[in-house]
């Protein structure tokens, strides 16, 4: 397992990294499409769990959601997000009148999946159409990652109290805690090394970058606890298996989906 997880990094992580310093529609086409693949296992799930969401409409909308954020901001959300919504009902009002009784559950979670998935996850296109987004964008899910290591590493290590009894029997509060630490440390190095290398005399300094990632680090865990919910309530273990080692890509991109928000936001209105 641990191999296989090993060998995907390996292969995804650079062309990642690569998809970030170009940015522009490479790098928002790398994020629509992993967008899309997780909308649709977030169907998926809801799908095994007995409810029908609209699969299609929920990866239609995603997509849309993620390529008009690259193309205009937020200029054209009112008119997309209307559209979208006022179409899941007539999909959903459809599906009641043909006998699918639970149509107004199944219209509730295409839109939970559209707009949890595709209205967060598009806020990575917008970090990375900041100024400094590049860097800001290599702050931020570097230090998501190093924050869940840590939180794995300590946790399994000494963690001795549970942090949720439900959602993740696994996690702790001593690993938890080590993650805040981590991730503390991370952001501040990290930003530190672009001040002094990339970009000095820029936005990024090492305390803006320690106080990004004490908040992702602090917050980012509960995207993860959200999955956890998702996956136990329809009782599947992963969201998928696209990724061996590492399970589907929703499972992936659970803390990124709140990490992009928090970050575009603390960035915006603090230091710009």
């Amino acid at each position: 397992m641990l191999l296989k997880r090993v060998i995907v990094t390996l292969v995804l992580l650079p062309v990642g990294l690569a998809l970030i310093v170009i940015g522009g529609w490479a790098f928002a086409g790398l994020v629509a499409l992993i967008l899309a693949l997780a909308a649709w296992e977030f169907a998926r799930l809801f799908r095994a769990g007995g409810f029908l969401p609209a699969t299609v409409l929920v990866v239609a909308g995603t997509l849309a959601i993620g390529i008009s954020r690259a193309i205009d901001g937020f200029t054209s959300a009112p008119w997309l997000v209307s559209l979208l919504i006022l179409v899941a009902m007539t999909v959903h009002l459809v599906e009641y009148e043909r006998g699918r009784d639970q149509a107004a559950s199944d219209f509730a979670i295409t839109l939970a999946g559209m707009f949890y998935i595709g209205w967060l996850g598009a806020y990575l296109i917008s970090v990375r159409e900041l100024p400094d987004g590049m860097w800001w964008l290599l702050i931020i899910l570097p230090v998501v990652w190093l924050a869940d290591s840590a939180a794995y590493l300590v946790g399994s290590r000494i963690g001795r109290h549970k942090m949720t009894k439900r959602l993740s029997p696994k996690k702790s509060w001593e690993g938890y805690f080590g993650g805040v630490a981590a991730g503390v440390l991370g952001g501040a190095a990290l930003a530190g090394l672009i001040q002094t290398l990339a970009v000095p005399g820029g936005s990024i300094t090492w305390p803006r970058g320690a106080l990004l990632g004490l908040a992702l680090a602090v917050l980012t865990t509960l995207g993860d606890l959200g999955e956890s919910m998702i996956k136990r309530q329809v009782r599947m273990k992963d969201s998928g298996n696209l990724l061996p080692g590492h399970g589907g890509m929703f499972d992936r991109i659970d803390s990124w989906l709140w990490a992009g928000v928090i970050g575009y936001y603390m960035i915006t209105w603090l230091w710009m």
